[in-house]
């Protein structure tokens, strides 16, 4: 067990987490940063065109921008860890993760994220990681030449949709509204791929096969259709994940961390970043400057009650 006392503890490692943690750094601040992994959700981005200063890169890319910017500070980073729970104690924080360790803070910034959200239809986790996935960046060369279905509509699904249509034989893309969502370019991008079919207004009842995915059963208005595919790629939003907070910290009705304007949440000592809180848009940029700010916050918590340096 680690029983130094530091001053802050940052939850995840996505762009809030790894911002907040340079941050952290350039205030001198003793730094513990805890993930399952590095990147989250940006390192799952297949293009990224909209973040400042590059005009296009790929999320693997960026993330390992971020991380060679974090290691040239001195800042503790803990992976293949997922935090369990978070309890506050007198005058500091107790953080517990899923191999038994315990860390403890004066403060703590929560930037852990979203995890994907599942469809709930038989035949998903039977077939998961044998056929369904749920990283289109990190899978879909494994189904080179093949026939593959993507759910979802948003951005996520018809970024998943161009890599596929580059790689696999087949792409059907199946969304339950009536019409795509997302950016208009992404849009006009799959509608003009002759890879791609786009199936609107349709709803995945099961994914069926032997040892791995064979196909999948969906509904278009009423009628039953099925198609014959190795590959589903579920691509339809994700949850915060908040599991690990205690009782008192303010969620909003989707489940995600309320924050004033100044990245505070309503346990005193707990900041919170990026795509875990109630922040509007959902964008690598966005979660990058809240991690800054979360962590200016912090600090200036920190100095208030005069605790920096013990």
């Amino acid at each position: 067990m680690d029983r130094e006392l530091h001053e802050v503890i940052i939850i995840g490692a996505g762009p809030a987490g790894l911002s907040a943690g340079v941050y952290c750094a350039r205030k001198m601040l003793d730094t513990l940063v805890i993930s399952s992994n590095v990147g989250g959700q940006a390192a799952w981005s297949w293009e990224v065109e909209n973040y400042l200063g590059y005009q296009l890169i790929t999320g693997v890319e960026l993330v390992e921008r971020f991380r060679d910017h974090l290691e040239n500070f001195k800042v503790r980073l803990l992976e293949g860890r997922t935090v369990v729970s978070l309890s506050p104690e007198e005058g500091r924080f107790r953080v517990a993760t899923d191999k038994g360790e315990e860390y403890y803070s004066r403060s703590v910034i929560a930037a852990s994220g979203k995890v994907p959200r599942k469809l709930g239809v038989p035949g998903e986790e039977e077939f998961r990681g044998r056929g369904v996935v749920y990283c289109a960046t990190c899978d879909a060369p494994l189904f080179r030449g093949r026939r593959v279905a993507v759910v979802g509509g948003g951005n996520s699904a018809l970024d998943a949709a161009l890599q596929l249509a580059q790689i696999a034989k087949v792409v059907h893309l199946l969304t339950i509204e009536p019409a795509l969502d997302g950016d208009e370019i992404r849009k006009r991008q799959v509608e003009g791929s002759p890879s791609i079919t786009v199936h609107t207004s349709s709803r995945v009842l099961a994914i069926r096969g032997s040892a791995f995915v064979e196909g999948i059963d969906f509904s278009t208005e009423g009628r039953e259709e099925s198609l014959e595919v190795q590959g589903v790629f579920i691509e339809i939003g994700s949850v915060p994940s908040t599991a690990y907070l205690p009782p008192g910290v303010e969620l909003n009705a989707l489940g995600e961390i309320v924050v004033d304007a100044n990245n505070r949440t309503t346990l005193p000592g707990l900041f919170a970043a990026g795509d875990v809180t109630n922040v509007l848009e959902k964008q690598i940029i966005i979660a990058a400057g809240e991690g800054a700010k979360a962590a200016l916050s912090a600090y200036a918590w920190l100095l208030e009650r005069g605790v920096l340096g013990r």
